[in-house]
């Protein structure tokens, strides 16, 4: 059974074909080969999670070629990156509120009895498992560090 998450960008790469969106077709034909590079490499079916963490992968390296087009002065490649990462992003959950992650940060210290900020990974380690792809590493151990300083 493939994951629901691989059936739906399917779905879309579809509906881009029939619709004429070159720029949507090639991004979406992009992440299923990721996709489908990983599931060979693995030697199995992915889930859902897996293929969020691949499309996150994908968002963050897109991130930084905009970033390197931007030095450049390369306005048009920087906003070709943009669009990518608008369309990848309509395929992952809604992010977290900084307030939802504080709350979640908060109990995970609990949970896990951290005191100080020598229990950061602990920590940091814990939430990534519990918002699974729905807030970025970089903010999650912003947090963590306030809440442990």
């Amino acid at each position: 059974m493939a994951a629901e998450l691989f059936n739906k960008l399917q779905e879309e790469m579809k509906a881009a074909m029939k619709s004429g969106d070159k720029e949507k077709l090639s991004t979406i034909r992009m992440l299923i080969s990721e996709i489908k590079k990983v599931q060979i490499d693995s030697k199995k079916e992915l889930t859902d999670e897996e293929i969020i963490s691949i499309l996150q992968k994908y968002i963050k390296q897109r991130k930084e070629a905009y970033t390197q087009y931007e030095q450049a002065g390369r306005k048009d490649l920087a906003e070709k990156e943009l669009k990518e990462i608008e369309i990848v992003q309509q395929f992952l959950p809604p992010p977290l509120s900084e307030e939802e992650l504080i709350k979640i940060v908060e109990e995970t210290i609990q949970e896990v009895g951290a005191s100080s900020i020598k229990d950061m990974g602990k920590v940091v380690k814990a939430v990534m498992d519990k918002v699974k792809g729905r807030a970025e590493g970089s903010v999650i151990s912003k947090i963590v560090k306030e809440k442990l300083s």
